[in-house]
């Protein structure tokens, strides 16, 4: 295994040879920025008002919340949790739909290929892989199908369904510090590996045994050096920063 300074791998190979040569048993993924480039909730927000899933007078009302969020004004986990609650009242089938159709054209194109590689290469050792997330469960259920992340291995935000028909009723928010309360409450293992990409994965890479920051904003590089954590930039992501 080559690796620049402060464990910062040289390309792909090296980085998927030096996180099986750990032979985990148990790993969680950060999906948007770690498994993916950009913010899925985000995107899936804008799309499904495009499309017209959305009533236009909440969309007006989660358009300003959603501006308050950018000011400052509104949690990270209050607007994660109200990207899933605008959905009350629509049947569920309805937003898998929405989701399916939204994953395969914006979503599954920019996953990192060497990412895609290394959950492959982790199944295929026996590895149980999670996909842990702030985007709401049936963007990141539809999207991870590309990586072979079966449903019921997703940590996700979600709300209640009633006699399929979405609730307003949140589930647990897996956001910064409750992606490792959600994660320690489903895991019978320890967690061997864990990968993300911002301060909001934190908690979730702190509680494995073996943090991989990917794709790291700058916050959480600083943090990886100062711990001495592997850190790799995707081949596609080190391209985009350097003509951007």
């Amino acid at each position: 295994m080559t690796a620049h300074t402060h464990g910062s791998f040289d390309d792909p190979s090296s980085f998927i040879d030096g996180v099986l040569a750990l032979n985990p048993r148990v790993a969680a993924f950060d999906c948007d920025g770690t498994l993916w480039s950009g913010d899925s909730g985000m995107k899936f927000l804008y799309w499904e008002i495009e499309e017209r899933l959305l009533s236009s007078e909440v969309t007006q009302a989660i358009m300003r919340r959603y501006d308050e969020y950018l000011a400052g004004r509104v949690s990270e986990d209050e607007m994660c949790g109200e990207m899933v609650q605008i959905h009350r009242g629509i049947p569920e089938k309805k937003i898998r739909e929405f989701a399916e159709r939204f994953a395969k054209s914006t979503i599954m194109p920019d996953f990192f290929p060497e990412m895609e590689l290394l959950v492959e290469k982790l199944h295929e050792s026996g590895c149980n892989v999670w996909a842990v997330s702030s985007t709401n469960n049936w963007v990141i259920e539809e999207s991870v199908k590309k990586v072979g992340i079966p449903a019921d291995r997703v940590l996700a935000v979600r709300v209640a369904v009633d006699n399929g028909i979405a609730t307003d009723r949140l589930g647990e928010i897996t956001s910064g510090a409750g992606k490792a309360r959600a994660l320690r409450k489903v895991l019978k293992k320890p967690l061997d590996v864990s990968f993300g990409n911002s301060m909001f994965d934190l908690q979730m890479l702190e509680l494995a045994r073996h943090p991989f920051a990917v794709n790291p904003n700058d916050d959480l590089r600083k943090i990886a050096q100062e711990r001495g954590w592997p850190f790799y930039q995707p081949a596609v992501a080190k391209l985009t920063s350097s003509t951007a």
